[in-house]
């Protein structure tokens, strides 16, 4: 019987299994080394996109941010404009108001009442006068409260005085003015509808 030595074939088999092995091991490193570095390529490629992109949005924020404040700037001018537009028209409203005031004054001033002074400040009226009687200053009081140019009459203080050998009534008041009203803006005439023929 004849015999036949494997042992130099199983070498050879196992040496081309370790040379495949090899060759797979080596294959995958690269395989893996070029995943590796084609993600690293695309994420840096993917970064830097987005980093330009929060460059150009920082830098439409600041522009932004500018536009802002100089909008901000101009509603603040606009603001003390119409501030200054207001005070204009009020003092035009409320230019004869004195010259009303005094004429009120003394056509709501009762017989036996004398005035020492009158104080304006603003809307705030205050009067200083001497009467015979309180009901003299009542009926003031009464008058002030009812006129159309004065309101809110408020007695400060009555003080019993003597001038010469008569008997006076010192008094302060207080009264506010009424304010001109702002003019309304004209309305636009609404034509009346029309009757359909029937």
């Amino acid at each position: 019987m004849m015999r036949i030595n494997l042992l130099p074939y199983r070498q050879i088999r196992r040496a081309e299994r370790q040379r495949e092995f090899n060759l797979m091991a080596v294959a995958t490193v690269i395989a893996a080394a070029a995943i590796v570095f084609l993600g690293h390529t695309v994420i840096s490629a993917k970064i830097d996109t987005q980093e330009e992109r929060n460059h150009r949005l920082q830098k439409a924020i600041t522009k932004l941010d500018k536009e802002i404040a100089e909008i901000k700037e101009l509603k603040e001018k606009i603001q003390e404009m119409k501030d200054k537009k207001e005070v204009v028209e009020d003092l035009q409203r409320n230019r004869s108001q004195s010259v009303l005031l005094l004429d009120e004054i003394s056509r709501q001033l009762p017989q036996g009442t004398f005035l020492k002074s009158i104080k304006q400040k603003g809307t705030f009226v205050e009067i200083e006068g001497v009467a015979d009687s309180n009901e003299r200053i009542a009926g003031l009081l009464r008058n002030l409260g009812d006129s159309k140019v004065m309101h809110s009459p408020n007695i400060v203080q009555i003080q019993a005085v003597m001038i010469g050998n008569i008997k006076y009534n010192d008094f302060k008041m207080n009264v506010r003015l009424r304010t001109a009203k702002k003019p309304q803006e004209d309305a636009l005439p609404v034509e009346p509808a029309r009757k359909k023929k029937s």
